[in-house]
């Protein structure tokens, strides 16, 4: 007890030495968030110039000022991601550790899908050119140019294992480089994410203090996630349930038990009865369905994050805030984009289906 308070206290004394001017510059950006009568509005939008107009009076401001008229998603896609990592490398380039390394753990998640991502692409024949596009820019990192002279998945493999900041993650998944197929790279894809999400949560309660008490749980709540959508995934396939364990990240609500039962599952509602025995999951299958007005898993999810997120900013002193300004402007990135897609298809059918976040 008295553990704790000492760090709680050190927290408060030390953090705005090296961290204040950051904290206060991302609680800046949080503020900027878009509200839900911001929403209220892009939703009667009838074409994606009137959007254009709309996101000019919020803190977006002149972001799409510049493309010419017909806009396309795939351009309102790219600005706003070109704008989080404007803000995001800002603060990167001038921090210093533990800011850095937190921020770089970020990072890496985001570096994972890049990897699938070409890994897949040279599976089926496609140019690395083709495909570095594609690559989310928050997962880009200086290696990435030397490993697209990779011509085949093995050579891809054999690069991303030497020369990327992801190389620990890769000696922690050995596999054949020669057996890349599509199944194998998607059970790569969750070995590193596993791999990923234990090393951060270490490093989480490593730092300990606020950090680890807002981190943790957060992190916690995506092992659950992917073991949960893992599990789900895996019906109709060929992998044995030892093999399926074995994906699963431990460090999650549901470990060990939880994790024990999901393997065995046979079905969805087995799932559900299984995520009901942890208060946390009890609702939420809650309103999940095929129906029209019925929300997706992944929605679920996503609502219950952006909680979790949201909450990250009622304390002080912590670096959790980061992360989850960083969650929180990608799901807003997510809805802005879901809403222009209904514009741009002249079907307002689903437009509501954002998840909204202050």
């Amino acid at each position: 007890y008295f553990i704790q308070i000492n760090l709680r206290m050190g927290d408060s004394l030390t953090f705005n030495i090296d961290n204040g001017y950051f904290d206060g510059l991302v609680r800046g950006f949080r503020s900027g968030i878009l509200k839900r009568n911001d929403y209220h509005n892009l939703v009667e939008c009838e074409t994606l110039e009137d959007l254009k107009l709309h996101l000019q009076g919020t803190d977006y401001g002149p972001l799409l000022a510049n493309d010419p008229s017909p806009l396309m998603v795939q351009t309102i896609d790219e600005r706003l991601k070109e704008r989080l990592v404007h803000e995001f490398t800002h603060i990167r380039n001038q921090c210093t550790a533990p800011l850095s390394e937190f921020l770089d753990y970020i990072t890496y998640g985001y570096m994972i899908d890049n990897i699938i991502l070409l890994i897949t692409g040279t599976l089926r024949n496609r140019p690395i050119t083709e495909l570095l596009p594609r690559c989310h820019p928050l997962g880009r990192f200086d290696e990435l140019a030397t490993i697209s002279i990779a011509q085949s998945p093995a050579e891809l493999f054999n690069a991303v294992m030497v020369d990327t900041p992801l190389a620990p993650f890769f000696k922690e998944c050995v596999q054949d480089e020669n057996d890349l197929d599509e199944m194998n790279i998607e059970i790569l894809r969750n070995k590193l994410y596993k791999t990923y999400l234990e090393d951060f949560y270490a490093f989480c309660m490593e730092l300990g203090g606020t950090t680890a008490e807002v981190m943790c749980p957060i992190l916690a709540f995506e092992a659950d996630r992917r073991a949960i959508t893992i599990t789900i995934n895996s019906f109709r396939t060929d992998l044995l349930k030892d093999d399926i364990e074995n994906l699963y990240p431990r460090c999650g609500m549901l470990y060990p038990e939880g994790l024990k039962f999901l393997k065995n599952a046979e079905d969805r509602e087995e799932v559900r009865r299984i995520c009901e025995r942890y208060g946390m999951y009890k609702d939420l299958h809650s309103g999940v369905g095929d129906g029209p007005n019925d929300k997706t898993l992944e929605d679920r999810f996503f609502q219950e994050e952006v909680k979790m997120l949201a909450l990250g900013f009622m304390n002080s002193f912590h670096l959790g805030v980061f992360f989850a300004f960083v969650k929180l402007k990608e799901q807003e990135n997510r809805n802005i984009v879901w809403i222009a897609e209904c514009i741009a298809q002249k079907n307002k059918s689903k437009i509501d289906n954002y998840i909204p976040i202050f």
